[in-house]
């Protein structure tokens, strides 16, 4: 069986990235845009980062285009909106389709290991949420209204 560590992702400079170098670690994969209802979510990732990363927490954001073009600029764009608008620290990667046939292989894997209400596959908007424990089985999956703020305790309970 295909897990998240088998896979290799770009981050936003376009350097590959095996999935591999963040075994060990509690993540939180989220599918993110810079002109959505949601993107206001970047300031509580900020801080539920700050507060965990000394604990082996990382956040992957992955920039998608999917949702309403909500998404529409270059890496460059979405690297210093995140920096200027809320000082991102976290790990940014290279936009991605999260559905369809040209879905990352990453997303893939989450969204069958742990489908969205009523079996769908499918994320359906910005900011869905995939918690990963240290071992990499995926724990839990919360849509785009689900702040960061709320699943703090999901976090807490596995690092």
């Amino acid at each position: 069986m295909i897990t998240i560590y088998d896979v290799e992702v770009k981050d936003i400079n376009l350097e590959t990235i095996n999935m591999d170098s963040y075994k060990g670690k509690t993540l939180l994969i989220v599918n993110v845009a810079s002109a959505c209802g949601f993107t206001p979510q970047y300031k509580g990732l900020q801080e539920l980062y700050e507060k965990y990363k000394d604990q082996n927490f990382e956040i992957l954001a992955f920039p998608c285009n999917q949702f309403g073009a909500q998404e529409s600029g270059t890496n460059e764009e979405i690297a210093a909106f995140c920096d200027n608008n809320f000082s991102v620290s976290f790990k940014l990667f290279d936009k991605v389709d999260v559905n369809g046939e040209d879905a990352s292989p990453l997303f893939k894997i989450l969204t069958k290991a742990y489908p969205g209400i009523l079996g769908t596959k499918n994320v359906k908007w910005n900011f869905t949420k995939f918690l990963i424990s240290k071992d990499g089985a995926i724990i839990n999956r919360f849509g785009s209204t689900t702040t960061p703020e709320t699943i703090e305790v999901a976090i807490k309970d596995i690092i």
